[in-house]
């Protein structure tokens, strides 16, 4: 019999607790892998060229604070400035409360010049801009509700005291977040009966050398106002309002490391059984002349393989799952999608290497301590 035939023979032993040992381990890498996923996705937000033009410009307190319209002819007057629009969170409810999906209110004209990134027929840019009740809407929320050109919604309005009546003319796609709803800030002044409220200014700079003092200038330029303001770049802006739900970082960090604990704990149980049932073989191994490094290695390529099975299934068996499933319909509108990246793939692989290698060495070297007289009479 040949060492690897040997090696598969003592795994196959007990083929239950081998299956179950390994799904066990699977299962584990595949919540490791959703976790560090949707962490990735929450806390590394897109970035391009375009993204790297764009900045925000948002209350000093807090998101919750509104500025000023006249704001805006301000920051259009300054050296750098490209386009400036407005944009404020409308936050409605579409029939349902469960029917959850971003809404903003923006100035029409500069949407697609500010987010040019965006895909959309010219067209239905042009009917858009046309109609005062007018929205545009990503692919994503269309497919969900099943929305077509030409609909007609009603939003509820919840944080604004108005109820907003759309006309969908026009459809989006790839570029920036595809589940938002645009509609004009201009109707949602006029229902608000023209208050002069504005969520956040985003602006595309001319250039990105000229972001850092464009932030500085602006911040300057308001402060010891009744509304001063903090600029920020896109990134900032995004993880900071990620940072809003707590501190998530920590949170799934934590019990990621609970998982992969409650996986050593498993592994090293399974191979201290498997060790301790062939207490015999290994002292028979040791009397036909293999050292300790030898039997060592055969019990650290049986745990090993356990575990590295386990990883390629749990792992790979998520980057599968999520590129073949809608997340956006399944979390409700929370995630976009769970793209498992290489590098997540390579964390989990590593993680199930060193517990392979880690669960087998307190039996591994507890057994071959044991003298040969020992180990021959252990199971007598």
């Amino acid at each position: 019999m040949t060492i690897p035939g040997f090696i598969l023979r003592n795994a196959l032993r007990n083929k239950r607790r081998l299956g179950l040992t390994v799904l066990s381990v699977a299962l584990s890498l595949f919540l490791f892998t959703t976790l560090q996923t949707a962490l990735h996705e929450l806390t590394q937000p897109p970035t391009s060229e375009d993204a790297a033009l764009r900045i925000v410009v948002r209350s000093r307190v807090s998101l919750a604070n509104v500025l000023p319209a006249k704001y805006r002819s301000r920051l259009e007057r300054m050296t750098g400035v490209r386009y400036v629009m407005k944009l404020t969170w409308f936050g409605g409810i579409y029939k349902d409360k469960a029917n959850f999906f971003p809404q903003f209110a923006v100035d029409a004209e500069q949407l697609f010049p500010v987010f040019s990134e965006a895909e959309i027929d010219p067209q239905q840019i042009q009917a858009f801009l046309k109609e005062k009740n007018a929205c545009v809407v990503g692919n994503k929320t269309m497919e969900r509700f099943g929305w077509k050109l030409g609909d007609r919604i009603t939003l509820q309005g919840t944080i604004w005291e108005c109820d907003p009546e759309l006309i969908i003319r026009g459809v989006y796609r790839k570029g920036i977040d595809t589940t938002n709803l645009f509609f004009h800030h201009e109707y949602f002044d006029e229902l608000l009966g023209n208050k002069g409220l504005v969520g956040t200014y985003w602006i595309r700079a001319e250039n990105a050398s000229n972001i850092p003092d464009l932030i500085e200038r602006i911040d300057r330029t308001f402060a010891n106002s009744d509304a001063e303001t903090k600029t920020e770049t896109e990134r900032a802006f995004q993880l900071g309002f990620v940072s809003m739900f707590g501190n998530i970082k920590v949170l799934l960090g934590s019990i990621s490391t609970v998982i992969v604990f409650t996986m050593l704990l498993v592994t090293s149980s399974t191979m201290s059984m498997a060790i301790r049932e062939r207490s015999r073989e290994i002292a028979i191994l040791k009397a036909l002349g293999f050292d300790g490094w030898q039997i060592f290695g055969l019990i650290l390529a049986e745990s090993f393989g356990l575990a590295t099975a386990g990883g390629l299934i749990g792992c790979f068996g998520a980057a599968f799952l999520y590129r073949h499933l809608d997340i956006y319909s399944l979390s409700h509108g929370v995630l976009l999608k769970l793209d498992v990246t290489p590098s997540i793939l390579a964390a989990g692989m590593t993680v199930a290497a060193l517990l392979g290698i880690v669960s087998c060495l307190v039996p591994t070297y507890t057994s071959i301590q044991t003298t040969v007289v020992a180990g021959l009479k252990e199971l007598d």
